[in-house]
Formats: C-alpha cells, structure tokens, sequence
C-alpha cells in the first residue's frame, strides 16, 4: 500500500516552548490512521500544521503529500489538494440550511456571482445521500442533533473533493449510537478508497476502526501501532505509550467510609422549557449519603442534565415541584447563589460555555465561586488568600500549566476540567453533581479525575456522577439510578453492576411506558 502522506521532523513552538518536536508521521493511502495520546501532547497541533492552520514557515520539517513537499500558506491552500480537516468545535453556522453549510465558501456559482440554489441543493442531496443520509437540505441545522450535525461536517468535506479526512475527536460530543453510526460511515468511505485521520481518546472506538495508531506524548512520536490480521488493536498497549507506564487499573480503589444521607429530592417534577405543558422531568426521587458515589445513566435525551441543572438553583426548567432534602432539612435553591451558600456544587457537562470564563487566568477562574464566602472581606479582595489557594488546589490536583495567570483558554481539555473542579472545591461543598466529568479527556487525566472524585468521598462529600460511559459509571459508583425518558427506571447496587442490566432497565421502562 502507498503511502498518501509522510510528516518529516516536524518541530513547532510556541513562545519558546515546543510543542512538537522532531514528530513523524506516515499515513498509507486508504487507510483509517488513528493519533492518540494525552490531552497537549500535540495531536491537534500536528493536524493544524498538516492542514494549514499553521502555515509553511511556522514550523521546520517537510509534509510530503501524494510524494510532492507541500507549502500550505492557509487551509484553503491544503483542501485544494484534497486535504479536509473537521475539528472538535463544528464549523456549521445554526441559523443557515444544511445546504446552504454544506457548501459555505465552496458556493455552486452561476454567471460568475450568483449562487445557483437548485444546484446547491441538488448536489447537497446528493453528498447526503452518498453517506446514507436523507435529511430535508432546506433545514436549519440548530434543528439537527450532535450526530446530525457531525455527518454535516463530513458532507461539506465530501463536497470539497476530500481525499485525506482528519477527525478532531468526531465522538466525544456522541452517544453510543450516534458514535456507532459515525464510525460505520468511516469504514465505509475506506472502502471507497478515502484516507482518514482521526484524533480520539475513545480507545475502544480507535482499536475498532484503525488500521494503524501513532501513539504521541509530549510533542515527540513514540510508536506507530499497525492492525494485526484484522485482530482489535490491544488498548493497553496503547494506553502504555500514551502516559509512560501501564495502567493496571483504570479505576483508582476507594476507601470511603459510608454514613447517613446527605442529599435527597423527592417527587421532583419539572416543566419542559420548550413546552411548559410538558413534564419534562416526572416525579424523581432519589438519594446521595455521605462518603457514597451515586451515578445516573440513561440514554441521550434520559433528562439527566436536566435533572442537574433544574436542582441547581433552576438553571434548567420553566417551573418545578417536589421536594429537596440536606441532612434530612427540607431546602428550596431559587438561584445559582443559593446552592452555592448552602455548599452544593455542580461541574457542567460543557466546561467552555458554563464552567469556565476562558479569557480570564487559572487563579480567577479557580477562586470564582468563592468570592464572596472566602476570598472577601467588606466586599474587598483578600488576593493573597486567593493566590495560596489556587496554588495549593493546583498542586493537590496536578494541574499542568506555565503559571496560574496563565489563560484557561490556552490549557488542555483535561487541565479545563481540572480548574473546574478546583473552583468548585474551593466552595467546601457537601454535595457535588459531576456532569460528564471526563468528556473530551485523555486516558491519564481520567484516571487523576477519578482520584480526586475518590477524595471528595473519603473526605465525606456527597457524590454524583452522570456519565454517558457506561465503563466509568461502572468503575466509579456505589449506586446506579437508570434514567430514562425523565423518569426514574430503577437503582442497581454495586453487586448489581452490569451494563446489560442497564440496558435491561431502560427496555422494560420504555416497554411499561408504551403499555400504560
């Protein structure tokens, strides 16, 4: 098999510091090429010097293309040849059609200026139709789910004549279906000769689908991992190269001793935002005691979000009833500042959008939530209190950046999330609700991510985790509630865990539903 592409000695800094250094890559012609390794290890910054992200000149090293050296000044440079990237923040634009984002800046033109819409559209149907897709093309795309507007993403590069695809985490935002699809349509577009890329921290996904894996850690190659006789490629190995050292067990033991209940909602029923007429969450009742880590799991669209962030001081929801319950008092939360004052804390599923002001330095962002009960006095900043603990939290949580002035923006997914959590154990909160806590986050990170769950529970915090990945909520819990269609569907025990008896759950909840 040829090979499409070769990166030579790529070496990139930024400041000084490399972030790529003397990395080389070689991807064979109609293969799947999986990149792995830990979040900053420079994945993202090699696919954004192959597509022209950062120009020819930025770097030093050579990217032989179809065996010419190639000099991309800008990324429309790069897909001139063939070159396609899709990154982990989708480029679509809500509020045009998925016609109209399909071919944004590779407009079908007539007499020169004029859009040709008929032609638009009919080459979009069809780009659709050649992923098995049949969506109406004259839909707004803010009406698409995730997985939707991932395959939209794929379409537009299909329409661009992409010969070589790289994937920016295309899973990480998908539920298992969706990812599944996904997946699928990449085996397939192999099978009609187009070579991917595809950057991932689902290993399970990547040893799946990839022929080979280049496996980098800290800005330098370690190994490229070739598929063995069609055989799965084995994930420890994997995991080996990404963090240095094998991970025996990807779940940290807990000695947390349990005690009496911390936290617990009952009968809580909220109306839809959308459609206030509509329940969208219907008489949950469930419990969290002290030291215990509860998980919930449930389908896409099971309302667990919801769940958290109507509990949250209402963040979510167009009203509510029902009751909540601290060390057995009953307590109303009207607003983010009340849950904050009566120490209940909750870690977004989205860190950029609502648990971080990305702007702003790690120390800012750490001490947010704790202005006013700990790091002020008559309404003036106790700054140096704030710079003790923000060190103190970002050595106890191996918090990996230059200095705590240092932009959140500039940090690794799995550093964000680590801000995030430290903002919030700088409240001393008594229940804590993690919301996708891993999402987007390499395998090492997780693993310190866990352990710092860990000690929230061996310290006696109330813990709840919500998780689309049945493994963590596995390894992590003590107690499962199954959320499906915004109802509680049932409670497995620890001696219970098993993700075919979620599935099991959920099948017989939707099936009383339909009967009833």
């Amino acid at each position: 098999m040829d090979n499409i592409l070769e990166m030579r000695h790529i070496t990139k800094d930024f400041s000084g510091v490399k972030a790529l250094d003397d990395v080389n890559l070689v991807v064979r012609q109609g293969e799947i090429h999986a990149l792995c390794g830990e979040n900053g290890a420079g994945k993202s910054t090699l696919m954004n010097v192959l597509s022209g992200v950062y120009p020819y000149g930025s770097y030093t090293g050579d990217i032989v293309y179809k065996g010419e050296v190639q000099k991309f000044s800008d990324i429309k440079a790069s897909e001139k040849t063939g070159i396609v990237i899709i990154h982990q923040e989708l480029a679509l634009i809500p509020l045009l059609t998925v016609a109209e984002n399909i071919f944004i800046g590779n407009e079908n033109l007539k007499y020169g200026q004029v859009i040709d819409w008929e032609e638009t559209q009919r080459k979009a149907a069809e780009v659709l139709k050649s992923i098995g897709m049949h969506e109406n093309v004259n839909r707004k795309v803010v009406d698409l789910g995730m997985g939707q507007q991932q395959m939209i993403e794929i379409a537009k590069a299909l329409a661009k004549n992409a010969q070589l695809l790289i994937l920016d985490e295309p899973t990480s935002a998908l539920n298992d279906e969706e990812s599944n699809t996904l997946l699928e349509l990449l085996l397939k577009l192999k099978q009609k000769g187009l070579t991917s890329i595809m950057i991932s921290h689902k290993l399970n996904e990547v040893s799946r689908v990839a022929d080979s894996i280049t496996v980098i850690r800290d800005g330098h190659t370690i190994e490229t991992i070739q598929r063995d006789h069609g055989e799965p490629i084995d994930e420890n190995r994997i995991i080996k190269g990404m963090v240095g050292r094998e991970l025996t067990n990807r779940y940290p033991e807990r000695h947390a001793k349990i005690g009496e209940t911390v936290f617990e909602v009952k009968d809580w029923t909220v109306q839809d935002e959308d459609d206030p007429t509509r329940e969208r969450l219907s008489h949950i009742s469930f419990n969290v005691r002290k030291g215990e880590v509860v998980g919930f799991a449930g389908l896409m669209g099971a309302g667990r979000t919801e769940l958290a962030m109507s509990l949250f001081g209402h963040t979510y929801g167009a009203g509510s009833r029902g009751k909540i319950f601290k060390h057995g008092k009953e307590i109303t939360i009207p607003d983010v500042q009340s849950a904050i004052d009566q120490h209940i804390a909750y870690v977004p599923e989205d860190r950029k959008t609502y648990g971080l002001v990305l702007i702003d330095d790690i120390k800012w962002n750490m001490s947010l939530a704790s202005l006013k009960s700990r790091f002020s006095e008559n309404g003036i900043l106790k700054a140096d209190d704030e710079i003790h603990a923000a060190e103190d939290y970002s050595k106890k949580i191996n918090v990996k950046a230059d200095s705590l002035t240092q932009r959140v923006e500039s940090l690794s997914g799995g550093n964000q999330q680590k801000v995030v959590l430290a903002k919030w154990m700088l409240s001393d909160p008594d229940v804590l609700i993690l919301d996708e806590p891993t999402r987007g986050i390499d395998v090492g990170a997780k693993y310190e991510i866990y352990t710092v769950i860990n000690q929230l529970a061996e310290s006696g915090k109330a813990v709840v985790v919500i998780s689309s990945d049945m493994e963590e909520l596995l390894g992590l819990s003590d107690r499962i509630y199954v959320l499906n269609e915004g109802e509680i569907a049932g409670e497995l025990q620890k001696e219970e865990f098993d993700q075919e008896a979620v599935m099991r759950i959920i099948m017989a909840h939707s099936a009383r539903r339909e009967t009833a």
